[in-house]
């Protein structure tokens, strides 16, 4: 029967997930040579964010008993000239993710996959809050008058996947134990990372 196309899609956007976690560190490394440590500790959790998601797309994988070939990633982007470059980088990235995501539930959707299907619906809740984040964390430094601004910002609302006191947005708390690591709780309906969640 051949394979689906879905199956296709999903083993490729691994890839994509790895390369947002590597271009997360590149950012956060360029943060921490600037001297912003909350933009930095930022970028390093959304690092390892995209690197659970890629792990959690590699369990659903060898669940449902396919073979993956972990692909490679392209260089990724490390000098940038003013704190606002490295962030729009990061909104664009997760725009993209979004879409390739989108692309995936259509695939499994025409395809009647109701297992693919029910899996990414995680995914494309998730990049609703992710790109949220990042624009509203690109319009704090467009408006912000020095970049301790930033970081207090950062250190007083806790954006994004780790927000659980923020409430910017509602970006808190929403994931269950995403964020947990090896004592996570999949209660939430998050997926299992391969290897578990980091």
């Amino acid at each position: 029967m051949g394979t689906p196309k879905f199956n296709e899609l999903l083993a490729r956007h691994v890839g994509n997930e790895f390369a947002a976690s590597h271009q997360y560190i590149a950012v956060a490394a360029w943060f921490d040579r600037q001297d912003l440590p909350q933009l930095a500790k930022h970028s390093y959790r959304q690092s390892l964010e995209e690197r659970n998601h890629a792990m959690m797309m590699v369990r659903y994988i060898l669940d449902r008993g396919l073979t993956i070939a972990i692909p490679g990633i392209e260089p990724v982007r490390n000098d940038f000239a003013k704190v606002e470059e490295p962030l729009a980088l990061a909104l664009a990235q997760e725009e993209e993710v979004t879409e390739k995501i989108k692309e995936l539930f259509a695939a499994a959707r025409a395809e009647n996959d109701a297992l693919g299907e029910q899996f990414m619906l995680w995914f494309l809740k998730e990049q609703v809050e992710e790109v949220a984040s990042m624009t509203t964390l690109l319009n704090i430094a467009r408006r912000a008058d020095n970049l301790f601004d930033i970081e207090n910002f950062l250190a007083r609302e806790r954006i994004g996947d780790h927000g659980r006191s923020g409430g910017h947005h509602g970006h808190g708390g929403h994931h269950g134990g995403h964020h947990g690591g090896a004592g996570e709780s999949h209660d939430s309906g998050t997926p299992e990372a391969a290897g578990g969640s980091l």
